[in-house]
């Protein structure tokens, strides 16, 4: 997708909705719940927007959701393409493209995720410390456009440290608040900090993969997340990461793995996971 297409798309975007926004969000899997508590909200599904494409998988609104949390404006992606419904990596990264032409620096991404440590239990929440990309592809494969950014961008840091330490902190209070849990604990069952590792799909990984993913040290294994965050960074944007994790890898456990399950998951950690954004949100746009 060409630079002129993503800000054909942006142009369009700020036509609905004038505000200066602070943050984009992209939800995954089973956390959509969150886009409908903004305020003052205007809901564009994706087949209006110049350029992108439609997402098709359960879970995924497939719209962009622009409004108000706390006073602050925020765009909220409410599902998400992916690599395994047959699109081109230009097309997964195309509306991280188009916040970039709108203005937006700070990015938070989530997904739904399968956990490869028996301590991070279904229900937890993952800090996304750095990733393995392991899908088969880069996004950033062929011609660049300098104008999005450098032929080789640097991939340290990927997701941003101080956002990170934020993440931390509002999750210690929520922790004190609502599981009698001190500030100093490990907050064990809520949040974790880990590697997440990407893969294409859509097939479920085998347990032999999960074992060879541990050992490669991977945390948390999934199918998004990372295309995203390749190309925000590649335009100079902060990137903050959270996994919802929805179930045990393959071989952990004797149950079968199923995208009920996953949907289940989310839903279940919607309050929480949506206080935590929230604060969050309100740390990040300050």
């Amino acid at each position: 997708m060409s630079y002129e297409k993503a800000a054909e798309a942006a142009e369009f975007i700020r036509s609905k909705y004038s505000h200066d926004i602070a943050v984009a969000v992209v939800l995954g899997s089973g956390l959509g719940a969150f886009a409908d508590q903004l305020q003052n909200s205007v809901k564009i599904p994706y087949e209006e927007i110049p350029h992108f494409a439609r997402s098709t998988v359960q879970g995924h609104a497939g719209r962009l959701v622009l409004g108000e949390i706390g006073g602050i404006s925020i765009a909220v992606q409410q599902g998400r393409f992916h690599y395994y419904e047959g699109y081109e990596m230009e097309q997964v990264m195309f509306p991280v493209r188009t916040f970039g032409r709108m203005g937006i620096e700070k990015l938070i991404l989530t997904n739904a995720a399968g956990s490869l440590d028996t301590e991070m239990k279904p229900g937890s929440l993952m800090l996304i410390s750095d990733h393995l990309n392991i899908m088969g592809v880069n996004p950033l494969c062929g011609p660049n456009d300098e104008r999005f950014g450098p032929r080789f961008p640097d991939m340290t840091d990927v997701y941003c440290k101080e956002y990170q330490d934020i993440v931390v902190q509002a999750a210690a209070d929520i922790a004190k608040e609502r599981f009698d849990k001190g500030r100093d604990e490990e907050l064990i069952d809520f949040l974790h900090r880990g590697v997440y590792c990407a893969l294409s799909g859509p097939t479920y990984e085998t347990p032999a993969e999960v074992r060879m993913y541990r050992l490669l040290g991977a945390d948390a294994v999934g199918m998004s997340t990372v295309p995203e965050a390749i190309a925000a960074r590649h335009q100079g944007m902060k990137v903050l990461g959270i996994s919802c994790i929805t179930n045990y890898a393959a071989g952990m456990t004797s149950e079968p793995i199923n995208h009920d399950e996953v949907m289940d998951t989310g839903a279940q950690v919607a309050d929480v996971f949506r206080v935590l954004l929230t604060r969050v949100i309100a740390k990040l746009a300050n």
